[in-house]
């Protein structure tokens, strides 16, 4: 396929057309080919492709990295956050942007030689928007070198100038944290962040370091930091802003908070959208580019009169709420044209360049493009064998592909989403007798290989497609619409210390020699003539103990309530004894744990093995990519079910990580066998929504699924409890009704309860009299204390589900006064892109006052409201509308806590959070991100209103457990401050 038949030297549009998915990244590989042939010395950059969204761009660049590997491909991502926002964008998408643009600055040590040709990736929201001058932004960029003499002081300065937060711990690009004679700091052009060691002002050393295990990786020889920002809060910026606000807005600057914090150096939030008063003057990203060649995708024209139809329109209506803006400082929005281009200064610029259309629009082929031309797409061909009953998908896949072989016309690949993906899809293929299987890693390697052996890819593509020498098969087209799968995240520890970022300066910890002492912060310690990075623990009189950060397991936290703990003193025996009296104690309890665990043993349960084949097809159902901490889950499930003893297990797991899909696999497996299930759950809600879930993936297998709520009425729950006697429904869902006397199961097998916490001992102690043999399985994100407890101790198996779904992005959580302004950006803001927002009340009678806000402050949005007092029917309609995005705001109380999955929910606002629980707020904080967009949570304060001691310390506390998967951490903190209670007794819950 070659396309040296095309004239780039014409500015006019070039429509390619039929080009299906994922052969677009080959057809902009050749153009750039192409460019950098005919002129290879012209920019940084050949190619500039401009997609609709983010999503759009991440999908082509990984095509880019199948189909053209040697490319060297940067990424422009636009702000996420709207125009004339009270928000910045993210840290992250701020790092990135400095890190493209610095790459387009010919500047030694940031740019790179030009090896390959370079194609730029951005989008609309991008590509509009006006940026900083390249000399201005990059001017003060820092070059650090071992021996240098270097002001700390100022370095400080610096890195607060231009966008670096100041933490206790670096774990993220653009923290920063001073630690005496070293700075840690991470840029976002490392791939780790760096210890900077000084001696006075002369830097010492430059060292990369792990940012979990704090452990010295390498030595820099050159270090380059790079702004976070595109905002410079340096003294020349700062003057340039202060003169342009008075001059533009034609007020003396009092007052006025934005003005005065940055007058005072301060970054205020929503900062970025004042960019061109720092600058003299602003450019375009075509500034930077020089002359490119520069492509589209289909929509594009509709989508860019679109976002400048926004840009207008938000500022318009920033002017009009000016007006009557009675509660807050009035925004004083910049003149759009300063800040974005236009449409006619968007086209002037695109007239200078030649210019081609991606489409997949089956039209004439215009002459001289004879590539394009590739037949019929594979669309979704195994549809009809997915919902039919009587069809094995499998063996319509098989079948498919052997008469592609037989045929030997064409070469046939089988694109996976991932490295787990193939080898499943390797399994199968190798379970249905096929031998020739070649795995291959991207498009060079496979363009030269023959007609005959099924190849197998990883490429994430949306649907399969046909060229005129190959035909793809997506696991899409096989198993249906999935999940966009991103590259793993590296898996953070659990164990309670082997992570120093979760220990701050002040916190009391246990060392298990020396006993309580409180942790001062990290030091680099020369011993022996090595330098070594160690923690520095205070102990009583002064005592000063430095522990390296490889011996960290020595340590535990001692607890969250510090108040009047008395350290240990070093070399004291005082610890010693304490820990001999304790042992006692342990050993005591031991003999009863061991016969508990004993009696446990000895029980014995049916094996319930799933059916190889069928369980595989099954598995591929998930709509989702496996994590490895739920793979892991999984196979100790399923190991337990088959082992011949009673399952006990807890799977402990953040909110939307995965657990639902453990417990449909378990029941699966045990209705396969002949056993009822029972799936136990806190709330009609979280009923209704596993039903609909277990239906969908039990759809075309002869399993019958009830439902068992308030919301059944008494016909149908006769009957139900009937089948469920009789044996004639295999999986029952119900709430607490399901544990009372008068249900009888036939051949009750499995007992999955979600949401643990919610229920009582006289709930649990229920289940032992259904069967001794019984299996359970326990699904929590924050277990209570004798729960965990139990797990720890091993009186219960324990599953711990820590690592993050792909593309989860954690909670941006505010504390606030009730702001009226902020909460009707925030209820916009998510109307605007496409998304829902639950609002959250404590009490029933909070709802009217909320309502009236809603509907008197912020027509815009449509309302429903739910809560216990509503009927039965209503409330089930309200939440079926809802789900079906015919409402932008569910208002409730906290009956959505538990379990409910809405994916397009992506702002949370707590009316009156102060009255909330810890584990309450974090639970409802998981209602929403459950996608791959950045999520918001609000929690709201009344006016005026301090919150006792008590509450703002778990308030706090929220904010800082920011991270997905913190509920393990939570549950942890709970356990140390209220303890574990009696494991071996039932009073305690």
């Amino acid at each position: 396929m070659s396309i040296k038949n095309i004239d780039v030297s014409s500015r006019q549009m070039t429509c390619l057309t039929g080009v299906p998915s994922g052969f677009d990244a080959h057809i902009l590989k050749e153009l750039a080919l192409l460019k950098w042939n005919e002129d290879r010395n012209e920019g940084p950059v050949q190619l500039v492709h401009i997609s609709l969204d983010e999503q759009r761009l991440s999908s082509l660049a990984s095509h880019l990295l199948f189909f053209a590997p040697d490319l060297d491909v940067l990424q422009l991502s636009g702000w996420d956050c709207l125009p004339y926002d009270r928000i910045s964008p993210s840290c992250a998408i701020s790092g990135h942007r400095m890190v493209t643009l610095g790459r387009l600055v010919p500047r030694s040590g940031i740019a790179n030689s030009p090896q390959t040709p370079k194609i730029l990736l951005t989008t609309i929201n991008a590509a509009v928007q006006r940026l900083p001058s390249r000399k201005l932004v990059f001017s003060g960029v820092k070059c650090l070198l071992p021996g240098q003499e270097i002001n700390m002081k100022e370095l400080i300065d610096w890195l607060n100038g231009h966008g670096y937060e100041r933490v206790s711990t670096v774990s993220y690009p653009g923290h920063f944290a001073p630690r005496g004679g070293i700075l840690d700091l991470f840029s976002p052009n490392e791939e780790n962040p760096v210890r900077l060691d000084f001696f006075g002002n002369r830097l010492e050393s430059i060292r990369t370091f792990d940012a979990e295990r704090q452990c010295t990786i390498s030595r820099l020889s050159r270090l380059e930091i790079i702004p976070m920002s595109e905002v410079n809060l340096n003294e020349e910026g700062i003057e340039r802003f202060r003169s342009g606000y008075r001059e533009i807005f034609k007020v003396a600057g009092r007052d006025e908070r934005l003005y005065d914090a940055v007058s005072a150096g301060h970054r205020s939030p929503g900062i970025e959208h004042w960019l061109p008063l720092f600058y003299e003057n602003m450019e375009t990203l075509f500034n930077y580019l020089g002359h490119v060649i520069v492509t589209f995708e289909e929509e594009t024209e509709a989508a860019i009169t679109a976002r400048f139809k926004q840009i207008t329109d938000h500022y318009q209506a920033r002017l009009d709420h000016k007006a009557r803006d009675l509660w807050s400082q009035p925004y004083r929005p910049l003149p759009p044209h300063t800040l974005y281009l236009d449409q006619k200064e968007w086209k002037r610029i695109l007239s200078d360049h030649p210019k081609f259309c991606l489409s997949s629009s089956e039209i004439p082929v215009r002459p001289g493009l004879p590539f394009i031309n590739m037949g019929a797409t594979c669309g979704q061909p195994f549809t009809i064998e997915r919902l039919s009953r009587k069809t094995s998908l499998f063996e319509a896949v098989a079948s498919r592909i052997r008469k592609i072989i037989e045929a030997r016309e064409k070469k046939i690949a089988i694109a996976c989403r991932s490295q787990m993906s193939r080898d499943r899809m390797s399994d199968f293929l190798v379970e249905y007798k096929f031998e020739n299987i070649k795995i291959v890693e991207n498009w060079p390697q496979m363009k030269d290989l023959p007609i005959g052996p099924v190849y197998l890819v990883i490429i994430d593509l949306k649907t399969g497609f046909e060229s005129e020498d190959i035909v793809f098969i997506t696991e899409q087209d096989i198993f249906g619409e999935h999940r966009p799968y991103l590259e793993k995240r590296s898996k953070k520890s659990i164990d309670f210390l082997k992570d120093v970022s979760v220990l701050s300066s002040g916190d009391l910890v246990v060392h298990i020699d020396h006993g309580i002492g409180r942790f001062e912060g990290l030091y680099e310690i020369n011993a022996a003539g090595a330098r070594h990075d160690c923690l520095a623990l205070l102990y009583a009189e002064g005592g000063k103990l430095y522990l390296p950060v490889e011996n960290i397991e020595l340590l535990s936290r001692y607890g969250s309530d510090m108040a009047d703990v008395p350290l240990d003193k070093l070399g004291n025996v005082a610890w010693q004894t304490r820990r001999t009296r304790l042992k006692e104690r342990i050993h005591k309890m031991a003999g009863e744990l061991i016969k508990v665990a004993a009696a446990r043993k000895l029980l014995t349960a049916t094996p319930l093995i799933p059916p190889d084949g069928l369980f595989k097809e099954f598995c591929a159902r998930f709509s989702f990519e496996e994590t490895e901490d739920q793979k892991t889950a999984i196979d100790a499930v399923l190991d337990d079910l088959s082992s011949g003893r009673p399952m006990d297990r807890l799977i402990c797991g953040d909110v939307g990580f995965g657990k639902t899909e453990i417990a449909v696999r378990s029941a699966f497996v045990a209705a396969m066998a002949g056993c009822q299930i029972a799936v136990i759950v806190p709330t009609t809600l979280l009923a209704r929504q596993h039903f609909q879930t277990f239906s969908e993936r039990f759809s075309g297998l002869p399993i019958k699924i009830g439902q068992m709520t308030r919301f059944t009425n008494l016909k149908d729950m006769s009957t139900l409890k009937k089948d469920m006697k009789d044996g004639t429904v295999d999986i029952v869902i119900g709430t607490h009704g399901l544990l009372g006397k008068s249900v009888v199961f036939h051949n009750l097998g499995l007992v999955i309860i979600d949401e643990e916490q919610h229920f009582g001992v006289v709930h649990k102690e229920r289940l032992k009299q259904f069967r001794s043999d019984l299996h359970i399985l326990t699904l929590t994100a924050t277990p209570i204390p004798r729960t965990l407890q139990l797990a720890l101790s091993g009186i219960r198996e324990l599953s711990i589900i820590a690592t993050p779904p792909q593309g989860r992005l954690s909670v941006q959580t505010f504390l606030t006064p009730f702001d009226p302004v902020t909460l009707r950006e925030a209820l916009l803001r998510e109307q605007s892109r496409g998304g829902q927002t639950l609002y959250v009340c404590p009490r029933i009678a909070d709802i009217k006052e909320v309502e009236e806000f809603l509907s008197g402050y912020v027509p815009e949005v449509s309302v429903t409201v739910a809560h216990s007092h509503v009927s039965a029917n209503d409330l089930e309609n309200r939440m079926i509308a809802f789900y079906e995005g015919r409402f932008d705001v569910l208002l409730s109380t906290t009956i959505i806590e538990s379990g409910l999955d809405i994916s397009t929910a992506n702002t949370l606002i707590v009316h009156r959070a102060d009255m909330f629980g810890l584990a309450q707020l974090y639970q409802i904080r998981g209602r929403v991100g459950r996608s791959r967009t950045r999520a918001c949570a609000i929690l709201t304060l009344p006016p005026g209103h301090r919150p006792s001691a008590v509450a703002e310390k778990r308030l706090k506390a929220l904010q800082c457990l920011d991270t997905p998967g913190a509920g393990f951490m939570l549950a942890s903190h709970d356990l140390d401050i209220r303890g574990a209670g009696n494991l071996l007794g039932e009073e305690q819950s």
